[in-house]
């Protein structure tokens, strides 16, 4: 019989003002947490790995081991294979997957990985659940969401919190849970995990370049991607609020004192042996 599938949607879609963040994603901005425990010739699954950037990353930091990225969405793969390509890559391979039904035999891997993932699935134990079953034993599963209700900035802006409540009703109504940082740990140990190292990590934006790209991109996908779409469809904003939405957005990004973190949350789920 087949697997389980998907039932939640991916807020956010590829347009560019989402790759614009997604692209600018390294392993050591990212997966700082992980990068310890890598060694050469390890087998890494990397899950949702979107345009490549961690997943290539990841492949270079285990020579002769090997990286499977693995995403839904088959147009990003192209990007992603682009990536390894223009790197020189050959440790390095791509497919569609579903999170909840991998391809791949029980215990394929050392290291099992997800960044910014189980807040978009349907059902994150069991996700977590398939990824423990083609971990190796004694293998990694990496896993790290950020947490929108977390997220802190300054200064106080009403159209920040609007979009802040907006983003996470549309995630919700698409089968996600925007606050998956937190709850990271507590569905680990659900999924069947009983050595888990959980920890967090943050993205800070301060600098005028930093303001004026986090803005830039958030008004943008505010206003002209799938997560717009969705909130228009969905009936939780109008696109004149969504037009107020990315005007606060702008209007941040030029504050001198500006400032925004990002906390995620971090797993490290060892597989007993």
């Amino acid at each position: 019989m087949p697997g389980p599938r998907e039932t939640a949607v991916y807020t956010h879609g590829h347009h560019e003002s989402v790759l614009r963040s997604h692209t600018w994603r390294t392993a050591a901005n990212s997966a700082a947490y992980l990068l310890p425990r890598l060694r050469p010739g390890m087998r890494i699954l990397d899950v949702g790995c979107g345009p490549g950037t961690i997943t290539a990353d990841l492949a270079e930091l285990v020579p002769g081991g090997h990286v499977t990225g693995v995403d839904r969405a088959p147009g990003i793969l192209e990007q992603a294979r682009a990536t390894a390509a223009g790197r020189g890559l050959d440790n390095v391979g791509f497919a569609v997957a579903d999170v909840h039904a991998l391809d791949h035999p029980d215990g394929t891997f050392d290291v099992v990985h997800a960044h910014q993932v189980l807040q978009h699935v349907g059902d994150p134990v069991r996700a977590l659940r398939e990824m423990r079953r083609v971990a190796a034993p004694g293998g990694l599963v990496a896993v790290r969401d950020s947490d929108y209700a977390a997220m802190t900035w300054f200064p106080a802006s009403e159209g920040l919190d609007a979009w802040l409540d907006l983003y996470r009703r549309v995630a919700r109504a698409g089968g996600g849970e925007p606050d998956a940082g937190r709850r990271l740990k507590a569905w680990a140990l659900r999924a069947g995990f009983t050595d888990v190292t959980a920890s967090s990590g943050t993205w800070t934006f301060a600098t005028p370049q930093e303001r004026a790209w986090w803005s830039g991109l958030w008004a943008d996908r505010t206003l002209t991607s799938a997560y717009a779409d969705r909130a228009r469809q969905g009936g939780h904003a109008d696109t004149a609020e969504l037009e107020a939405v990315a005007r606060a957005w702008r209007e941040w990004g030029r504050r001198e004192d500006g400032w925004f973190c990002v906390l995620h949350g971090e797993i490290l789920c060892r597989k007993e042996a």
